[in-house]
């Protein structure tokens, strides 16, 4: 009996003297039951369908819903000058060529002219002698008259013929080729040819 107390039987389990250690065999037990069941298999490569090409949105015009805009043609972006105003008929006389050279000068020379009724009291008045070749371009100026005050309005008047020549071709007209302008100036700076007062 004494030797039967000192052995315990061999069917009970050796982890019987240590509770703590049972508790942790089980937990590890149920932790790798769960593991082992939440495991998935590993996907199968499908195959992808093959993409749509994106294609690029085209813009359209305001006003015509679906109507590509036309890129402005080179000729259409780029603003080219207006010709020179022509005589509308040739001249026969000084005067009438005097008178077209006026006409030109006021369009030649936008924002530094003025219209209608010349003022009393002029800031300047400077005359010029103008001499052409036979198409109309200056050859020669000069300046008959200077103003007493304000003298930069001759280079203006200098300036303004310039710009508006040539006036037109006087190789029908009689030598000499000139013909003299004389130039109103306001209190603005603006001048009207004489010939057209």
């Amino acid at each position: 009996d004494r030797q039967t107390d000192q052995h315990p039987a061999p069917d009970k389990p050796a982890i019987a003297k240590r509770p703590g250690a049972a508790f942790a065999w089980l937990r590890m037990t149920t932790v790798a039951g769960v593991l082992s069941g939440c495991s998935s298999p590993v996907p199968v490569n499908q195959p992808r369908l093959p993409e749509r090409p994106v294609q690029p949105a085209q813009p359209v015009q305001p006003g015509q819903p679906g109507q590509p805009v036309q890129p402005a043609s080179r000729e259409t972006a780029e603003v080219r000058p207006a010709p020179p105003p022509q005589a509308p008929v040739p001249p026969r006389t000084w005067d009438e060529y005097r008178l077209q050279a006026a006409q030109r000068l006021i369009a030649a020379n936008p924002g530094k002219t003025y219209l209608g009724e010349v003022p009393q009291t002029l800031l300047a008045i400077p005359v010029l002698e103008i001499d052409v070749n036979a198409d109309g371009s200056v050859r020669r100026i000069q300046v008959l008259r200077y103003p007493r005050q304000a003298k930069d309005t001759t280079q203006l008047a200098i300036d303004a013929v310039h710009r508006a020549a040539p006036f037109g071709n006087v190789a029908r007209l009689p030598r000499p080729w000139k013909f003299v302008e004389t130039f109103l100036f306001n209190d603005a700076r603006l001048f009207k040819p004489r010939s057209l007062d």
